[in-house]
């Protein structure tokens, strides 16, 4: 399911042994607050199989298979109500995270070693999570299901699931993620106004990007806003507030953490429930200890620009661009001057596709003098390379990787955001409107989508080529090779021929071949495949060497 060479390296396995870290440590006794608030749980109405109703709070599935969820109330009340309505989907994601760590780790004694060496990682998170959220995730825990209760109680993996995204991006050999955001104004924008465009390139796994779910919450306290989020997770990744202010997050480069603190969907959820103006949100993230490295992508309506705040373990910087450059992007590596010599980042800017995907948006923006909406998704869809190359489907260098969670679009001065459907970013962009969602004549809400359906941009016309469908076929018959060769099994020449004709732009077919010839001992056969793979851009320095090493190698013999 993970899309990457590394797939069996023991650090994948640490991955998913953290999310088994929940077991038998020092907060396994740790209850949040919920005496000041109603405990009831709450029964919904099934008023179809695609929609259901708690009084004014509903879930329903709009024509292009998002779930709209609107909620309302305190902490426990948000929590319990959005369990309810999504207890489904929320049984799903969690079997989707466990079932990954069976089918890694199939035998019972490991399993046991690993949770028990893992247990303490997240022993002290509890203490770093604010008590409003840690109430609203005990109230969607309610509605987990009972098939994990040996690994922990619901609650605990409830609350230790959200430093998923964290660790994925934290595991050096683990490359589940490559976003790539960008935002203009003034005289760049086709209004003037601000204008955000990101992908959200965080990969696992195909079942995991099923089912997606728009979120309209109008909390008790601190402002109304909308989250692109999945089943159980109610911190934010991409979201927009009724006052303009948006935030979206870009993984940084960092070493694997010895202890769970904040995770950054938190930090960006606080931002968003409490934050107005880009100062205010530099406040929040001031206060949150994190564990990770990440670039939280503040646009906001009131300061009418976009900044990113830089944040690390050990580091905390804040990076704005002159208001006569009109633009800011950010990729997956760090701007501000609090990391111009952080060796890490440095080297992470030479070694990864982040400089490339940077140098793509910026050029791409370059080409646009006033940008729209629908350029801003024909950009986040965009599969060449530098100066339009053929990188090959699925290629990391894309800003359209093919395997995007989503794309999204933000205009903050209309309160409007656009938002992408299956599959990846490439289904139409379905378009909601804050300023109606959000108003005090909301009573009927419930009874149609959500969704401005007037100002939908239409799916990507890629979703009807016959490279659609190669390239669909191709990562099929991908994972087969690749789980041929770790089992050292013969594979048909013929299976190479298939994979490189439903791809041949990409590098990676010729190299899978070259590793099999080379462990069969063809040598000629070896070196020309990874001679055919050097004649394609390849995704990152490191691979690019590797497959430069076996080519001097195969030479001298």
């Amino acid at each position: 399911m993970f899309n990457k060479k590394f797939t069996y390296k023991p650090i994948y396995i640490l991955f998913l042994g953290l999310m088994w870290s929940c077991g038998v440590n020092k907060s396994i006794n740790h209850k949040p607050i919920t005496a000041p608030y109603n405990s009831t749980i709450v029964e919904r109405e099934t008023i179809n199989d695609s929609t259901f109703r708690i009084e004014q709070n509903f879930l329903t599935k709009n024509k292009q298979g998002l779930w709209e969820l609107y909620v309302e109330g305190d902490p426990l009340e948000r929590g319990l109500i959005t369990g309810s309505l999504t207890k489904e989907l929320i049984i799903k994601q969690e079997s989707v995270f466990f079932t990954k760590v069976n089918a890694l780790v199939p035998n019972k004694t490991w399993q046991g070693v690993l949770r028990k060496f893992l247990a303490w990682y997240n022993r002290k998170m509890y203490t770093y999570i604010p008590e409003e959220f840690k109430t609203e995730i005990y109230g969607v825990s309610r509605y987990s299901g009972h098939e994990y209760d040996y690994i922990a109680s619901p609650y605990l993996r409830s609350l230790y699931l959200h430093g998923a995204h964290d660790i994925g991006h934290a595991l050096q050999d683990l490359a589940l993620v490559g976003c790539s955001s960008f935002a203009v104004w003034d005289e760049k924008s086709e209004d003037g106004d601000l204008l955000i465009g990101r992908n959200f390139d965080f990969y696992a796994g195909d079942e995991f990007a099923e089912e997606k779910i728009i979120a309209f919450v109008n909390p008790d306290n601190g402002y109304k806003y909308m989250s692109y989020t999945w089943g159980g997770m109610m911190g934010v990744v991409s979201g927009m507030n009724n006052q303009g202010l948006t935030v979206t997050i870009n993984a940084g480069k960092s070493k694997i953490p010895l202890i769970a603190k904040t995770p950054i969907s938190i930090v960006a959820r606080e931002i968003l429930q409490y934050a107005a103006t880009i100062d205010e949100a530099v406040a929040i993230a001031k206060k949150r200890e994190v564990f990770v490295s990440e670039a939280i992508f503040i646009g906001s309506s009131k300061d009418g620009k976009a900044a990113l705040i830089e944040v690390s373990p050990s580091n905390f910087g804040v990076y704005e661009v002159p208001n006569s450059a009109q633009q800011l992007i950010c990729s997956n590596h760090f701007q501000s001057e609090a990391y111009q010599q952080d060796q890490r980042n440095l080297d992470w800017i030479i070694n990864s596709h982040s400089q490339y995907r940077y140098d793509r948006m910026q050029e791409l923006l370059s080409q646009e003098h006033k940008l729209s909406v629908t350029e801003a998704v024909s950009i986040l869809r965009n599969k060449n390379g530098l100066n339009n190359q053929p990188l090959g489907y699925g290629n990391e260098k894309a800003l359209n990787q093919l395997l995007a969670h989503h794309g999204i679009v933000f205009q903050p001065e209309q309160l409007k955001v656009w938002v992408s459907s299956n599959p990846y970013q490439l289904g139409e962009f379905v378009a909601y409107d804050l300023n109606k969602i959000f108003s005090k004549d909301n009573s009927n809400l419930n009874n149609t989508s959500l969704s401005t359906s007037t100002l939908n941009i239409s799916k990507d016309k890629f979703l009807t080529t016959e490279a659609y469908k190669n390239y669909e076929a191709y990562r099929v018959l991908e994972r087969e090779v690749e789980m041929l060769l770790k089992q050292e099994d013969d594979i048909p020449r013929v299976k190479f021929n298939t994979l490189i004709s439903l791809n041949p732009d990409y590098w990676k077919p010729y190299y899978l071949q070259g590793l099999y010839y080379l462990n069969k001992g063809y040598k000629a056969a070896a070196l020309i495949a990874f001679q055919d793979a050097k004649t394609k851009v390849i995704t990152t320095l490191p691979d690019e060497e590797r497959i430069n090493l076996y080519i001097k190698k195969l030479k001298v013999n």
